[in-house]
């Protein structure tokens, strides 16, 4: 991953790919932090290529990463932990409040979604006693990043756009509420 990473970058946008994430989420995310939050990645990709980049891309470190998670085994004669090739669990949709019961073992007050993919994550957050609050990035800005909602095919945003309003979950329009999108280049 890491190898990747220095080598490759976006086909459009030439840049790295660890250099196109979220300006307003690095701020909120470092606005967090400062407030004594602890902050984690909950993601439908995969553990293992998240914690690769995730400290430099957010400041979030490998140990506070959950994601989707394959098959390992010990390997004596190697001395070293082999992947199996099989998914052990998948990270996304309702798989998400069980890794965060599993790992975390409490309920956030904060969650931040952009798919119905997090959708689960959403209701878990804000079913809890106590304040607790749920945002949904939406993905409205072809022109600076990419542009998905409601009848796309990847990063579909139907369901919990629907049931946002009544669930009392914020809504973020990128086109309209976001001044940037990815990290100015230094």
């Amino acid at each position: 991953v890491a190898a990747w990473l220095a080598s490759s970058e976006h086909p459009t946008r030439k840049r790295a790919f660890n250099e196109l994430t979220y300006q307003p989420m690095r701020e909120l995310l470092a606005f967090l932090r400062d407030h004594d939050f602890e902050t984690w990645i909950v993601s439908g990709g995969g553990v293992a290529f998240m914690r690769v980049w995730t400290e430099a891309a957010y400041g979030i470190p490998a140990d506070q990463i959950i994601g989707s998670r394959v098959k390992l085994e010990y390997d004596p004669a190697s001395r070293s932990i082999v992947r199996k090739g099989e998914l052990l669990h998948l990270n996304d949709g309702p798989g998400k409040p069980v890794s965060i019961e599993q790992i975390l073992g409490v309920r956030p007050v904060l969650a931040v979604g952009n798919s119905d993919g997090d959708y689960e994550m959403l209701d878990y957050v804000t079913a809890g006693e106590g304040p607790s609050l749920a945002i949904i990035v939406r993905h409205t800005d072809a022109e600076r990043e990419w542009k998905y909602d409601r009848d796309s095919s990847i990063g579909r945003l139907d369901r919990a756009l629907t049931d946002a309003a009544a669930k009392n979950w914020l809504v973020i329009d990128m086109k309209r509420d976001w001044k940037y999108v990815f990290t100015p280049r230094k």
